[in-house]
């Protein structure tokens, strides 16, 4: 099986903790803090390989998790930074973000990479928070959760030139005849269920990358058949050939046969419709009834398409296709891979830095990245950390807002994984 999408879980490593520490050595009195700082966590990076063809490396194995940065230590000592995790894609993965369908990176290129969850910075140790009032600081903050999210990756096979086509229309042999692939080949519809690639050599260096795209059958952009879990793959194509039954051996008329695939492209993305195309007649060994088509396809098409007579079984016409193609390569642009929005710079104020709202059972739940990362990072065993996230609420709002919503004596407020009773 061909496996072309998948969804995973990746996480950055967690900042490893700040340290409260205190001098304590002979000679040195009132040494005071001493604590280090903690390292950052690692980040999961996406490298393109083109070594790879497949997302099957994901069919078992969904999550990813970087190392976590160590913890800082006393004598003043920073933990060290996690090892960066890298995960390897074939080139032509696009990731977008499973919740909102973000595009996040587009990666065409071998070796091209993109950090896909950064991990988080180390905490500070209690050496950052001595002041004039404060000499010998019980405070530090933990290490800063590095961020976490489901990633929805698609393959989009990276190719010069797409073959499509009803199927048994011919595509597997005319891609085995012009490369070195070797695709299944047989007298049934459907014998090709997975895309193949082949690198077509044209001579004097040239070459060009052919992929055999599964046959495709109307109502193949709504799903039907195999065409909706194929098409994509001619979305990074520069030019089509249209391998068409010229002698109507599966029943079907080869002029609609054309109009039905284009209308497909068309219903699937119009761009692909409006891509440079050229009409491989096929068949045309095997019936007699395949001239008179072929006349019918050049009266119909011959306006909109260039037509080769070929026949893929025996090589008769194949030359000139490829020469033709080669030709239209030279002039044609590359299909310019999609580019993610510009992230924008996002300024919190008091309005937007949390949210307030009541849970089902009477209990108060604040959301917001900045206050739930604050949350995370402090020692809430240590009174002077926990006084110094007090006094950062009151800075934020977060204090009067929960006044403002009705929050009383006693009540539970939930902030992240961790829940407080409310005093005044």
């Amino acid at each position: 099986m061909f496996y072309d999408r998948a969804k995973i879980y990746v996480k950055g490593g967690d900042g490893g903790n700040g340290c409260i520490a205190m001098r304590r050595e002979k000679y040195v009195p009132f040494g005071g803090p001493w604590g280090g700082d903690g390292g950052r966590g690692g980040d999961v990076i996406f490298v393109a390989d083109e070594g790879l063809n497949t997302l099957q490396d994901f069919r078992y194995k969904k999550h990813f998790k970087a190392e976590r940065g160590g913890h800082g230590m006393g004598k003043n000592m920073n933990g060290p930074a996690g090892e960066d995790l890298t995960v390897r894609v074939p080139a032509g993965t696009v990731i977008r973000e499973a919740e909102t369908g973000r595009l996040i990176a587009d990666l065409v290129e071998d070796g091209q990479q993109v950090i896909i969850a950064k991990g988080g910075r180390g905490g500070r140790g209690n050496v950052h928070f001595a002041s004039g009032t404060n000499k010998a600081p019980r405070i530090a903050e933990k290490g800063e959760p590095g961020e976490e999210l489901w990633v929805e990756l698609e393959l989009k096979l990276i190719a010069d030139v797409g073959l499509i086509g009803f199927p048994n229309a011919g595509k597997s042999t005319f891609i085995s005849m012009v490369s070195a692939a070797k695709p299944k080949i047989a007298d049934y519809p459907f014998t090709t269920l997975v895309p193949n690639l082949g690198v077509v050599s044209a001579g004097d260096e040239r070459s060009f990358v052919l992929a055999d795209i599964p046959g495709l059958i109307e109502g193949a952009s709504q799903g039907v058949g195999l065409g909706h879990e194929f098409l994509r793959h001619t979305e990074r194509t520069r030019l089509l050939i249209h391998v068409v039954d010229t002698a109507g051996t599966e029943g079907r008329d080869p002029v609609e046969d054309i109009k039905t695939i284009n209308r497909e492209l068309e219903l699937y993305d119009s761009r692909l419709a409006q891509r440079p195309q050229i009409i491989a007649a096929n068949k045309m060994d095997i019936t007699p009834q395949a001239e008179e088509n072929l006349v019918r396809i050049k009266e119909e098409f011959s306006g909109q398409y260039e037509i080769f007579p070929i026949s893929a079984a025996t090589g008769q016409g194949l030359d000139k296709v490829i020469q033709r193609v080669v030709r239209l390569l030279e002039e044609l642009p590359r299909v310019e891979p999609e580019q993610p929005e510009e992230e924008r710079v996002t300024v919190f104020t008091p309005e937007d830095r949390f949210n307030i709202k009541r849970d089902m059972d009477g209990n108060w739940r604040v959301t917001g990245k900045e206050i739930e990362r604050h949350v995370a990072m402090t020692y809430l065993e240590e009174e002077e950390s926990v006084e110094r996230l007090q006094r950062i609420m009151k800075v934020m709002g977060l204090e009067q807002g929960l006044i403002d919503a009705g929050v009383k004596e006693g009540d539970i407020v939930r902030i992240g994984d961790w829940e407080f009773e409310w005093t005044q």
